[in-house]
């Protein structure tokens, strides 16, 4: 029975040691934006101009 408990204790302890020691990478504050630059170059434009936010129209 002592041997058990000594088993699970071990078991336990390694398992608690790698589910901390585990971290996951968060993104920056403006998670999802991208700059204009990157996004011309994903679309192919010649000029970042209007995908700055002060370039775009206000929908409304």
């Amino acid at each position: 029975m002592l041997k058990l408990r000594k088993n699970y204790l071990i078991i336990g302890l390694t398992t608690l040691m790698f589910m901390t020691s585990c971290y996951t990478l968060g993104t920056a504050g403006n998670s999802g934006k991208v700059p204009p630059g990157q996004a011309k170059k994903r679309v192919g434009a010649k000029s970042a101009r209007s995908f700055a936010p002060g370039q775009q129209k206000k929908n409304k």
